[in-house]
């Protein structure tokens, strides 16, 4: 066999695109079932048809993909289950656009035609997201990818409603719902996105009956006090109790309407005297249910005045009605002032078009019933929120839970399974189309024309997925499923509803474990937006870096639920990092002796006892210390330490120190070389299979390397085809030892600091110099023999002294109680040393003079931002450091002579 090689630099584009492939050629992603096997499941979250890949897919999914990655190699049955959601308003939009601009409209095509039409529109563009996941090594089970409008997936919403209908959970009632007048459709609360609005409120007199007086009252919607049918005070407010049962005439109607007491008043604010338009606000509906006020709707469907109105005011847009109502108040003299004032609006989320609450006629689920077992189930600890944060959100939600508008005026989407017979009035709900049943033969059968919400059907993503509600294999296998990560926008619109819906349909909790995401921002801190353009694309990003750079960058970049500061640029250290791992592999491989094909390696967890070598002891007991940490991390989701705890061993113990010190080895002759080598390949073996759930590309590329070096030596079942099915590392306690990693631990702080003073003095990196070390305890001394010779090697040192006293006129440093010094007499130009010196030195005391004015200035402490102060004060702290340094170093180079 050729003496394996590694090319000079790592192309993460073609080894990635390459591998993918290979990937799935092989299979290696599909879900297994074996019976009595541990199981693993994650559902992806299911995003919109219409959606394209963001940097919160990329962090989610990469999240996602390392557990599923990581629990794959401990041998589980895993599944990761992908698919997209139809995404009812946002996909119909999408078609809809495309028709405006063909000049056309929905209603022109009809029902079936648009529906037709989004089914092309999504086989030709919907899903690309998913496609697009692969770039990021995404390994979900791709055999198994659903659509929530698959036909079985339709079954199981059709199934839902029915239950829950038959049970009387599902009614049809009128109630404020959000309206969309531009889409003609219902949207729920989580569907409205509301944004502060600078407006006006206007305060309006209303005349009392009897003519005694007026009450005034304030709005932000003076159109909708056509409509009012009452004025609300508190009941205890002593300046209307007078009044309680009167009537005020409502202007511009004319209509006389009663002052009721309501305890829903806040009597602090304004007057405390407040308009009731029941059929405008959900509110005033509650207020007008207690009072049994009349419902007056003033505005239609299409956002403009209905005929409840007086005639001057039929057919007008709502924004017109307002400023004529407004200019009817004014021409009154009952416009009272006019103030400025920015509010809270809602707007659909995907259109901005402003909301209007209507009274209007729509199917709900009763939710106060349904929502009990989901509560237990995560008071009770069957289901835990990570952050646990989020459970506080989650309760609130769901102990003050409204009923749930399901039905939707749209086309696209679930069609609500309820038929009436016109020839009976009988109202049929149940699976499948009825004409098929003979018992309907003859009969005219029209069905509800209404879709049901989105979130209908994704509340089944858990099982639905998995064949739901006919029997399966792979329901009985995966479900219950193991994990959820999401976005905490989403907590009520889908993980409480899927909550719900598994608890009502199985008595079981969907899933263990919930990881809420943070949100990726710029490193501002703005939420990332087209419009700022502060969004990168991430397959650009993965373009120029690679897919394992991003991954592992914005993986160790995210605190547990909190936010996270991303730019492209911060990928440079996942893309050093895999350059770095490349590179010592290369190191590693070029080392090997010429008959490799007879050289062979153990796996680190397969070795026999503890190395008799004192640099493998203690590489080896890094190694088993960050597989300790690492899954203990990766358990409790501390998805950011295990990234450092992992970078921190490859980049500073494997690479720059294990590496570094096998060089001595390296020279020491064939023998020495064949056992570092032997063993630093079993180390870098288990570190790619540790880092491979991280940054699955280059891990694979590696492994595979090392598996040609191994094939003729090892065992069947040690050689599995990639590393993806190979065995994830685990710590053994018999291979850890501190005393050893506190020793290294201890060598890299007195290398570290004899290379800072070399630095410092500018001594060239050629020159070989003497160092020594002093020690109070015998023990450390001791400890120090077996590795001195590294630290000659390590520092670029001529001889070093252990155990003797610092002579007059060295440079010093002190580490975990180690005294190291460096002699300065004859090493440098001690004159010309100490006048660079001393110029640093004053350069330094203007820096500190100028800090401490700007710092003890009160005008500056007072106006600029603390986060500038604090900046201020550690830059000073820092001036300091570096002047005492100074110092210290002019004091050693004048006691060696220098003047």
């Amino acid at each position: 066999m050729p003496k394996l090689e590694l090319e000079k630099t790592y192309d993460a584009g073609a080894v990635e695109s390459r591998l993918y492939a290979q990937w799935e050629e092989r299979g290696m992603f599909r879900a297994h079932i074996r019976k009595g096997h541990p199981t693993y499941v994650i559902m992806m979250p299911p995003p919109n048809v219409t959606g394209m890949l963001t940097l919160g897919h990329v962090l989610n999914n990469s999240l996602q993909d390392l557990l599923i990655r990581w629990r794959r190699m401990n041998g589980d049955d895993v599944l990761w289950l992908p698919g997209t959601d139809h995404a009812g308003i946002a996909t119909q939009i999408k078609v809809e656009e495309q028709l405006a601009k063909e000049g056309k409209s929905r209603h022109d095509l009809g029902r079936e035609k648009l529906i037709e039409r989004i089914w092309e529109w999504r086989e030709n563009y919907g899903g690309i997201i998913l496609k697009q996941l692969r770039k990021i090594g995404a390994s979900c089970d791709w055999s198994r990818t659903r659509f929530t409008m698959d036909e079985d997936l339709s079954r199981a919403v059709d199934e839902i409603f029915v239950r829950l209908y038959e049970k009387g959970l599902i009614y049809r009632g009128k109630r404020i719902v959000n309206w969309d007048p531009e889409k003609h459709t219902a949207l729920s609360d989580e569907q409205v996105d509301y944004r502060n609005v600078a407006s006006n409120l206007w305060h309006f007199r209303y005349p009392l009956s009897d003519g005694s007086g007026h009450l005034t009252v304030a709005t932000t919607r003076p159109e909708t006090m056509l409509g009012d049918t009452a004025v609300a005070v508190h009941p205890d407010d002593p300046r209307y109790k007078h009044l309680h049962g009167k009537t005020v005439t409502l202007p511009i109607v004319g209509r006389k309407i009663p002052i009721v007491a309501d305890t829903y008043v806040d009597q602090s604010f304004g007057t405390g005297c407040v308009k009731v338009t029941p059929a405008h606000d959900p509110n005033d509906f509650e207020i007008a249910m207690r009072q049994n006020l009349e419902f007056i709707s003033v505005i239609g469907p299409e956002g403009k005045m209905t005929a409840e109105v007086p005639q001057d005011f039929r057919g007008l847009d709502r924004k017109d009605a307002r400023k004529k109502v407004v200019e009817a108040f004014e021409q009154s003299g009952l416009l009272e002032k006019i103030e400025p004032y920015s509010h809270s609006v809602g707007h659909n989320e995907r259109t901005g078009t402003v909301i209007e609450p209507l009274l209007s006629e729509q199917w709900f689920v009763r939710m106060s019933e349904l929502v009990q077992p989901a509560i237990r189930a995560v008071r009770e600890g069957r289901i835990k929120f990570h952050p646990e944060h989020w459970e506080k959100t989650y309760f609130h939600w769901l102990e003050n839970v409204r009923d749930w508008c399901i039905s939707r005026q749209i086309w696209w989407g679930h069609r609500i399974p309820l038929w009436t017979i016109q020839e009976t009035g009988e109202v049929i709900c149940c699976v499948g189309d009825p004409h098929n049943d003979p018992k309907y033969a003859g009969k005219t059968l029209v069905q509800d024309p209404d879709v049901v919400d989105t979130w209908f059907s994704s509340w089944l993503w858990p099982f639905s997925t998995l064949g739901w509600p006919e029997e399966s294999e792979d329901l009985g296998h995966f479900f219950p499923t193991s994990v959820l990560i999401t976005a905490p926008d989403i907590i009520f619109l889908w993980v409480a509803r899927m909550i719900i819906a598994s608890e009502e349909v199985f008595g079981v909790e969907p899933f263990r474990d919930v990881y809420f995401t943070g949100v990726v921002r710029d490193l501002q801190g703005r939420k990332m937006s087209k419009s700022l353009g502060n969004s990168p694309d991430p397959l650009e990003v993965v373009d120029s870096y690679g897919a394992d750079a991003l991954r592992f960058t914005i993986i160790s970049q995210t605190p547990r639920g909190g936010d996270i500061r991303f730019g492209s640029e911060m990928c440079e250290v996942g893309r050093n990092f895999a350059n770095k791992l490349w590179n010592a592999t290369r190191f590693l491989l070029m080392n090997l002796p010429e008959d490799s094909e007879s050289f062979a390696f153990t796996p680190v967890e397969a070795l026999p006892c503890v190395p008799e070598n004192l640099i493998d002891q203690w590489i080896t007991s890094a190694f088993m210390t960050t597989v300790r940490e690492v899954e203990a991390a990766l358990r409790e989701f501390r998805f950011a330490d295990a990234a450092k705890k992992l970078y921190a061993f490859v980049w500073n113990d494997f690479c720059d120190w294990y590496i570094e010190l096998n060089k001595v080895r390296f020279a020491a002759g064939d023998a020495s070389r064949r056992e570092a080598l032997r063993h630093a390949l079993g180390i870098l073996h288990g570190t790619l299979r540790l880092l491979h759930p991280f940054m699955p590309f280059i891990t694979e590329e590696l492994f595979a390397t090392l598996r040609k070096l191994s094939e003729h030596s090892w065992p069947t079942d040690q050689k599995p085809v990639s590393i993806m099915v190979a065995h994830y590392p685990k710590s053994n306690a018999i291979f850890i030892n501190a005393e050893v990693e506190e020793q290294f631990s201890r060598l890299e702080e007195v290398v570290t600091a004899i290379r800072n003073i070399r630095g410092e003095l500018r001594v060239a990196p050629s020159a070989r110099i003497h160092a020594g070390l002093r020690m109070d305890h015998q023990k450390l001394s001791a400890e120090w023999a077996p590795i001195s010779e590294y630290v000659v090697r390590l520092a670029g040192l001529s001889d070093l002294s252990l155990d003797v006293s610092r002579p007059k006129g060295s440079a010093s440093a002190v580490v975990q109680e180690i005294e190291v010094f460096v002699p300065l007499h004859g090493l440098i130009d001690l004159n010309a040393e100490r006048a660079r010196l001393k110029k640093e030195d004053e350069r330094l005391e203007k820096l500190i003079s100028s800090a401490n004015a700007k710092l003890n200035n009160p005008s500056f402490v007072e106006r600029a931002k603390p986060e500038v102060v604090d900046s201020e004060r550690e830059k000073l702290e820092e001036l300091r450091r570096a002047h005492e340094k100074i110092c210290r170093f002019i004091e050693e180079i004048e006691a060696a002579g220098g003047k």
